[in-house]
């Protein structure tokens, strides 16, 4: 690998992406300002993104990107001097150098990429609700179920622990009197119908829903070690950021699951990371493919929070780029956020491409030398529009550039090459192996085969005790905003030490302490910026 440096133009303080008659150079302290890659297919949209990315790489900053096609894993391989690429490194007046970029594969799926897991307590009622395309009342019963969980010590892992869930806030048909005291379950019946009416058909429409979800293998997403963002954030030993790549072509078969979990990534990383303001350059990088996804059919309230974690996250160091075919699928107030374009070539075929070619022209500062609608229709491959902050944050004029050719190699890399690429990866063994620990199902199960404690011995016994203890120090019987800088380093202390058991032998750890001491601890645990927005 290449040492780091100023190769194929970059400076310590700017990404070299093209030239024409003026350079457009990506200033990394305003890298953070997020932006937008948009164009037709077939334009070089992603090799733009890959050209972006490794200069992120070059300058130390983590990136993360989903790669839709397999295109973009080419960049952890050396580029080619093909005839093509030195033509064009040529008319930029560069001297191609090969190089390759520190990789790391994810896959949800666990087939091309390390797993990547959640939790559904995590995930939250929000977002899992926009996953399982809920309607109001639907998701009004699924927050029902979670704070059922909540004030009943019942950890939502994995999708078996919300089905019986689920299953638990049924209410019992026909059973009266004396007869209902006899339902292991009764005090969760009776403490969801405490919230509103829950009926068995709209709780019968959430379980088919996640049936959908599960026969798309949505069911692999759901589960622990759940991932930890840190590792996205990382170096290599020559001080370059890693590239973080989502294997998502067998996700993009299901938009909404796709969008979500990019979404909850987002939300993460707004709730986790600490405010930084504006600096040199970026903590992390992250590339939104196929972005329009994200926006389609959101309702309004999810809007609203999607806007208001683009606006924020900037002050966490976290850039975001979002990359789609269209202007208009970003909505306006989203697209008041990004401050840096890149504009490949659009066709006006109709009405909409018209008013989308118009709409895309009138978002640049206007250059006097371009008629910037007209160009956009007549740009070639590898050509775009190009607007970056400059200055003191202002859109510079924009113009028209050739974009330089990747380093990396362009295209997918071979399985054979893939499957070395994941045995060196500094997390490879941390997420390969799944953990079943005690959770919802489990606890229900003891209920109903009446071997669970009642609640009133739990609090009274050695184990009672000690959940109190350990619910003081890592601050799960305190509102949030109300922690102790002692007990925000244990809870994350033991975020890191709970993600490094991995094995069966973790599996058998995780079964006995989950049931006494992680029911106490766990059930306050953030699930998510989204819900934690909601909250505050």
């Amino acid at each position: 690998m290449a040492p780091s440096g100023t190769s194929l133009g970059d400076t310590d303080d700017k990404i070299f992406v093209g030239g024409g008659e003026q350079p457009a150079w990506l200033t990394l302290a305003f890298a953070n300002r997020h932006g937008l890659v948009t164009g037709a297919t077939g334009t070089g949209k992603t090799v733009s993104l890959q050209v972006m990315a490794e200069g992120f790489a070059r300058a130390g900053v983590p990136v993360f990107a989903s790669d839709i096609k397999g295109d973009l894993s080419g960049i952890s391989r050396p580029g080619e001097p093909k005839d093509f690429i030195l033509k064009r490194a040529g008319e930029l007046g560069l001297t191609y150098q090969a190089d390759e970029f520190s990789t790391v594969f994810w896959d949800v799926f666990g087939e091309q990429g390390h797993p990547v897991r959640a939790t559904v307590t995590e995930m939250g009622p929000l977002l899992l609700a926009r996953m399982l395309d809920l309607n109001d009342v639907q998701e009004g019963v699924l927050n029902v179920a979670f704070r059922v969980a909540d004030e009943n010590g019942l950890a939502l892992i994995d999708m078996k622990d919300l089905r019986a869930l689920l299953d638990a806030i049924i209410p019992e048909a026909g059973k009266k009197g004396a007869d209902a005291a006899e339902d292991p379950l009764a005090p969760i019946r009776k403490a969801a119908q405490s919230f509103g009416n829950v009926t068995r058909a709209t709780v019968g429409t959430i379980q088919r829903q996640l049936l959908v979800l599960e026969n798309q293998g949505g069911t692999k997403f759901f589960g622990e070690p759940a991932l930890s963002l840190k590792d996205f954030m990382k170096t290599d030993r020559d001080g370059r950021g890693m590239i973080n790549i989502l294997v998502a072509d067998r996700l993009l078969q299901n938009p909404r699951l796709y969008a979500t979990f990019l979404l909850w990534m987002l939300s993460e990383l707004f709730e986790e990371l600490p405010e930084v303001g504006d600096l040199a350059k970026p903590k992390l990088v992250f590339f939104f493919d196929e972005a329009h996804l994200l926006f389609n059919d959101a309702p309004k309230a999810l809007m609203d929070k999607i806007e208001q974690v683009v606006r924020l996250i900037r002050s966490k160091g976290v850039g975001v780029y979002f990359v789609t075919q269209n202007p208009l699928d970003v909505p306006d107030r989203v697209l008041g956020q990004l401050g840096n374009r890149v504009q490949h070539a659009l066709r006006a075929f109709t009405p909409r491409d018209q008013k989308a070619v118009a709409a895309a022209a009138e978002t640049f500062r206007p250059n006097p030398k371009l008629d910037t609608a007209k160009v956009i229709m007549e740009l070639g491959k590898g050509e775009a529009l190009v607007s970056f902050l400059e200055g003191n944050g202002t859109p510079a004029i924009v113009e028209r550039v050739l974009i330089r050719p990747p380093s990396a190699r362009i295209g997918p890399i071979t399985p054979e090459e893939r499957k070395a690429i994941m045995d060196a990866s500094p997390v490879k063994g941390k997420y390969d192996t799944e953990i079943d620990a005690e959770s919802a199902y489990e606890l229900l199960q003891k209920r109903i085969a009446g071997t669970a404690a009642t609640a009133d011995a739990s609090s009274g016994s050695v184990l009672g005790k000690i959940g109190d203890i350990a619910a003081t120090i890592f601050g799960t019987n305190v509102k949030r905003g109300q922690l102790s800088t002692t007990q925000v380093i244990a809870r994350n202390v033991a975020r890191q030490v709970t993600d490094k058991v991995v094995g069966g032998i973790a599996a058998d750890l995780g079964k006995q302490v989950g049931g006494s001491l992680g029911s106490s601890i766990g059930r306050s645990l953030v699930r998510g910026a989204l819900g934690g927005l909601l909250r505050r």
